[in-house]
């Protein structure tokens, strides 16, 4: 993390720069007077921000509505705003989940017949607003939209924003803000893998990186070479790697709780490092962002570090295959069949379809330790953007309670999915007349066929998810806490979903 968050019980007297937020009709409630506000029509609504030399120090005032209906999602925007309008000065000191707070018990008092609670009590009330979430939404907001990738500039800008001083008004604030400094860091990791480019970031530095990560996180990172992949029958790791002069690899993780286990949860991500299409040779445009094809696996290392911080009561597995689509002398050929982990063989008819070939073997071996559920993520189709734009993933598997589960975790998480079916009249389409499956549909709804295929190496009666995050593991404009580049999408929604994880029922 660049920038640091520190936590305080309250404002220094000596803040040079200090953050407050604002309420409609509550303008004198704050340190700038009424009619400065007012002379520059600052109101207190939703989204203004206002920067205010005053006295010899700097005020910045956000706006943020009414203090009832405040959300975490709110919280994380405006965090992000004051982020990047207060770049230029060394160290801000946020004072808004205290006047948050203030405004609400003010509300409350002038609702209330009799005299407002004792301050612990007002803090922590049940009100329907959950003060850690918040102060973890605000804590990520402010750290996210600081970052910045300049890992490969020769002059690189100078960061100027070194620390946040957030003021926590309770102990379920600080808690909050505390795990989103967690998330926050783990998002970055994930945003500085999928920013790398495919030359440097190789498979071989990828299955590195993750050992490294195991080792200083705590949890366990098994490496598979060439070899052992052939070893294990990994037909479509190996397939798909053929064209390549980089050698691929298979990443497991594993991390185990002190306590008792409410159970086993399996991620898979796709470790495409750099997606040419192979001889079904992608455009020069549509290559020029191809090194973010490995996003599904920095989330699930993302995710594997926050969790091993959080060290959530849930056994976690990862299986990450990792290798690039290239286009050598031995590439893999339209028409070539692969024998994949779980026996099944599949007729390959487009090398640029190869995301599936790599998570079929994963989604196999995940299969066989019998996790109590399976979601996978991967940049997988363009389909996907098509059909949902490039704000929110795919969701598609079976389990109906397993899939609430991860539309509740991305709904907390504030990283969108939207539930897409697999319609199995949708099969005929990847039947193959020389294997048992084909790699490709021969229609419309590729989105849906890919998740078919998928489903194919996922064993009977386990819970799976499907997540395509083809839209939003990659953008070019920023947008609240999203940068330029990589996002780290998916990294928040794994870990809410590990920690709010439960058994799914069979349907």
């Amino acid at each position: 993390m660049t920038v640091e968050l520190q936590l305080l019980a309250e404002v220094p007297a000596d803040a040079a720069v200090s953050v407050h937020a604002i309420f409609p009709g509550r303008l004198d409630a704050g340190p700038v007077p009424a009619s400065v506000l007012g002379a520059v029509n600052f109101e207190g609504k939703a989204d203004q921000l206002q920067v205010v030399p005053l006295d010899g120090r700097v005020v910045v005032v956000v706006g943020l509505g009414d203090p009832g209906a405040v959300q975490p999602a709110t919280l994380r925007r405006v965090g992000a705003q004051i982020s990047r309008a207060a770049k230029k000065h060394a160290r801000l000191t946020v004072a808004v989940l205290a006047d948050l707070e203030a405004a609400r018990r003010a509300a409350q008092s002038a609702d209330a017949a009799g005299p407002p609670a004792p301050a612990e009590d007002r803090v922590d009330a049940s009100d329907g607003h959950d003060r850690s979430a918040e102060a973890q939404a605000l804590a990520e907001g402010l750290l996210l939209a600081a970052y910045e990738f300049t890992r490969h500039k020769s002059d690189p800008p100078r960061r100027v924003l070194a620390t946040i001083d957030l003021v926590v008004p309770s102990d379920a604030a600080r808690a909050g803000a505390e795990r989103g400094r967690v998330m926050a860091d783990a998002v970055c990791i994930t945003r500085d893998l999928v920013n790398e480019p495919g030359g440097s970031l190789t498979p071989r530095v990828l299955a590195n990186r993750a050992r490294k990560l195991a080792k200083k996180g705590g949890f366990e990172a098994k490496v598979y070479k060439r070899k052992e992949l052939a070893e294990m029958e990994m037909g479509g790791v190996l397939g798909v790697n053929r064209g390549s002069s980089q050698p691929p690899r298979f990443v497991e993780l594993r991390y185990r709780p002190s306590g008792e286990s409410r159970g086993t949860v399996a991620l898979v991500g796709k470790g495409i490092t750099f997606d040419s299409g192979g001889l079904s040779l992608k455009t020069a445009a549509g290559m020029m962002t191809m090194k973010c094809d490995m996003a599904g696996a920095a989330a699930v290392l993302g995710a594997f570090v926050a969790i091993s911080r959080l060290r959530p009561p849930v056994e976690v597995r990862g299986y990450l295959p990792m290798t690039d689509n290239m286009t050598g002398g031995d590439a893999m050929r339209p028409g070539d069949v692969l024998r994949l982990r779980n026996g099944k063989t599949i007729e390959v008819l487009n090398t640029d379809s190869e995301g599936r070939l790599v998570l079929a073997d994963a989604l196999s071996l995940a299969s066989e330790a019998r996790p109590d559920a399976i979601v996978d993520l991967a940049t997988l189709t363009g389909g996907c953007v098509v059909a949902l734009g490039p704000k929110l993933a795919g969701l598609m598997g079976r389990n109906d309670r397993w899939l609430q589960q991860v539309e509740a975790a991305a709904a907390a998480s504030g990283e969108p999915v939207w539930r897409l079916p697999l319609p199995p009249v949708y099969r005929k389409q990847y039947e193959s007349s020389v294997a048992d499956l084909r790699n490709i549909g021969t229609g419309n709804g590729g989105a849906l066929v890919a998740g078919l295929i998928l489903e194919e190496f996922v064993a009977d009666g386990l819970a799976w998810a499907h997540l395509d995050i083809a839209g939003p593991a990659f953008t070019e404009a920023e947008d609240a806490e999203v940068t330029k580049g990589g996002t780290g999408f998916g990294v928040r929604l794994l870990v809410e979903l590990v920690e709010r994880f439960e058994r799914p029922a069979a349907d």
